[in-house]
This record gives C-alpha cells, sequence and structure tokens, in this order.
C-alpha cells in the first residue's frame, strides 16, 4: 500500500524554491526575427511555483537562486520582490563584457496554425555555476525565527520544490538540488520535483542518457512529481507508448504509467500533470489529473482560450500544491491547480496574475460572466 503524504502544518515558510532565474524577451504575436519591441518577464521554472503561490494563494514562499549585480540583475531581483517571494541569493560579480550573466529566454507567442516560438542564451549563466556548499541548507531549514534577509538564518521549510530545468544546467546544479533535499528530508518538509523535460538543455550537457542518470538520482528523494508522458519517457526513461505531438485528455496512458514510476521509485507519493490537446496556438483543451498515494483523481475539462501559455504548467503545480499544502483534499486540490493553471494561460507573462477568488470560483465551476 502507497504511504500517504505528511506535510508538517506550520514552518516559516510554506514553500522554498531552487532553481535559476531568467527574463523572457516575449515579442507577442510578431515573429521574433521581425519584431521591433517586447516585453520583458521574470520567469523560471521553479521560480514561478514560488510566485504564484505568494502572489495568488498568499501563502509564505522563498526562492534559492543565483544573483549577479547589475542591472540586469537588479531587474529579476526587483519582480521577485514585487511577487512577494523571499530571496536567498549566491551573489556573483558582471564582468562588463562577458558575464556571469542572467539566463536570456526569447519567444513569440505564435497565432493560430502558426506555433509559438521559444530559444535561448545561456551562455555563462550564473544559475549554472551553483555548487554544493553554496547555501547553508540546515539554517534555512532550521524551524528559528528569520534573522536576516538573503542569507538563510533561520527558515523553516514545509516543503522544498526544485525541477528538471535547474539540474540539466550543469555537472553541479544536479548536485545542489541532491544537497537540498537531503536538507529538506532530514528537517520533514515534504520534497517534491518537477520534470520539465527540456531536450534542448538536455542536449548540450549529456542527451537522454545523462538526463536519466541525474534524475535517477534525484528521484530518490522525491515525494511529489509533476511530470507529463512525455517527462516520464524522456526523463525517466519510463516505458509508455510513442509520444505524440499533441497531449490527449484521456488520462489512463498517464495512469497507466503510473505502476512502473512507484515500482522504481516506491518513496513518491504524488503523481500529477495537466492534459492539453493542442487545436491550435490560441485554442487549447485543458484537464489535470493525480495519483495521489495509490489513488486516481481526474479534473474537469475546458476549452482554453490561450493568450500566452508559458507558464501554465507552474501554474498547475502551485494551485495543486496549495491545496495539499492546505489540506483542501485530493480531488479539491486538483482542481485548484487545473483552474490556477487554465487562468494563467490568460495573462501575458509566466507568471500568476490572477487572484485567489477566481481560481476558487472556477474550480468550483464559475463561467466567464461579466463580473459587476
Amino acid at each position: 500500500m502507497p504511504s500517504s503524504l505528511s506535510i508538517p502544518k506550520n514552518g516559516a515558510l510554506d514553500l522554498l524554491s531552487l532553481g535559476a532565474l531568467v527574463h523572457r524577451l516575449d515579442t507577442g504575436i510578431v515573429p521574433f526575427r521581425k519584431a521591433n519591441n517586447c516585453r520583458i518577464h521574470v520567469s523560471g521554472g521553479e521560480f514561478n511555483v514560488a510566485a504564484n503561490l505568494a502572489d495568488c494563494f498568499r501563502m509564505k514562499t522563498g526562492i534559492a537562486s543565483a544573483m549577479v549585480d547589475y542591472p540586469i540583475g537588479e531587474l529579476v531581483a526587483e519582480r521577485v520582490r514585487a511577487m512577494g517571494v523571499q530571496p536567498f541569493y549566491k551573489h556573483f560579480n558582471h564582468d562588463g563584457v562577458t558575464g556571469p550573466n542572467m539566463a536570456t529566454v526569447y519567444s513569440d507567442q505564435g497565432y493560430g496554425i502558426r506555433a509559438p516560438m521559444v530559444f535561448y542564451n545561456r551562455s555563462n549563466e550564473a544559475g549554472a555555476r551553483l555548487k554544493p556548499g553554496d547555501f547553508d541548507w540546515k539554517a534555512m531549514f532550521s524551524p528559528s525565527p528569520l534573522a536576516g534577509e538573503g542569507r538563510g538564518e533561520g527558515i523553516g521549510v514545509r516543503w522544498f520544490h526544485s525541477g528538471g530545468i535547474f539540474a540539466a544546467l550543469s555537472q553541479t546544479t544536479p548536485e545542489v538540488i541532491i544537497e537540498g533535499m537531503q536538507a529538506a528530508k532530514a528537517a520533514g518538509a515534504v520534497v517534491s520535483f518537477d520534470l520539465n523535460f527540456r531536450e534542448k538543455l538536455w542536449k548540450i550537457s549529456g542527451g537522454l542518457q545523462r538526463a536519466h542518470e541525474v534524475i535517477r538520482r534525484i528521484m530518490a528523494y522525491v515525494d511529489v512529481l509533476v511530470g507529463n508522458e512525455e517527462d516520464l519517457q524522456k526523463g525517466l526513461g519510463v516505458p509508455g507508448p510513442e509520444v505524440a505531438g499533441k497531449s490527449k485528455l484521456d488520462p489512463s496512458t498517464f495512469f497507466s504509467m503510473i505502476d512502473n514510476v512507484v515500482q522504481l521509485y516506491p518513496n513518491v507519493k504524488v503523481v500529477a500533470t495537466t492534459l492539453r490537446e493542442v487545436h491550435s496556438t490560441n485554442r487549447h483543451s485543458w484537464g489535470a489529473v493525480a495519483w495521489i498515494s495509490g489513488k486516481t483523481y481526474v479534473s474537469p475539462t475546458c476549452e482554453l482560450d490561450v493568450y500566452d501559455r508559458v507558464g501554465g504548467g507552474d501554474g498547475f503545480a502551485a494551485g495543486f500544491f496549495y491545496g495539499l499544502l492546505t489540506s483542501e483534499g485530493p480531488e479539491e486540490a486538483l482542481k485548484l491547480g487545473w483552474a490556477h493553471g487554465a487562468l494563467l494561460t490568460t495573462f501575458p507573462g509566466d507568471t500568476t496574475m490572477a487572484t485567489l477568488e477566481q481560481v476558487k470560483a472556477l474550480a468550483q465551476g464559475g463561467s466567464a460572466r461579466i463580473q459587476r
């Protein structure tokens, strides 16, 4: 019988994320090669979860990350503060020419039959330089009161989160994840990991074989796993059906893979993901599923009119974690994740602009009828 999730009731922080911070330059519906202006969004697969939980769900969250002391770093740090996330930074000095840098993600939103395009400049990225010993995990997971911003003294943490994007950045970042997870386990915190498999990132750091080796080591500490069918197959090497270009709303394929995941990693207590069928860039069918302590749960489905799809999965994870952290019950937690992920695709940027009231209303069957 699978064991159940045991979440600490109290903590100075509800969730602490570990990952690289990036800034995304987005040209909207104009292809990047034809653009003459863009929006700047601060992001990071791991940061987005902490930011969403703080801003929408009113939880106390933190981010452990690299920070470069130059204007782009200052912009990123300002957005972190604006989202209400407590920073714990390893600081790097910029040499004025080559870095190290805060990574850049470039994107356009596509339109209709034209798919979105995303590419990166992560050359000499500060986040990739993070190594074991850069954070005082013992102090950060201590239940004593906060003693100083950005230094990690005296933080108690209920939930620790990281992901596959950060794991792919260098030879040292997986070791930082494992170091953080070991500290979290010792302190009694829940540990979650979003596979967030990015083939472009793993390709330059060893490909599928290295991805499997790295992620399997990390998985030994994971209680809650987030990842779709493609993530499970490519990130974990778990057998499954051929990955199609579109995510289907039928949850049976996902659930059929769970037995293999749990057999390999009996410590895993929760596995969850979104289900998305892409009809066009701006029209998606949207659902979510979860396996929790041996039982399966399926969300409602809806048709999304998508404004910006980037960050929808992180939006789901944040709402789902919120439901679990507040003991809402498995079905309600899944619906909160589904609702928040759906709403996040209606805003520009990677992080939330939704309110908790909007999320709860949609989770309970609300509509887009005007609110007066």
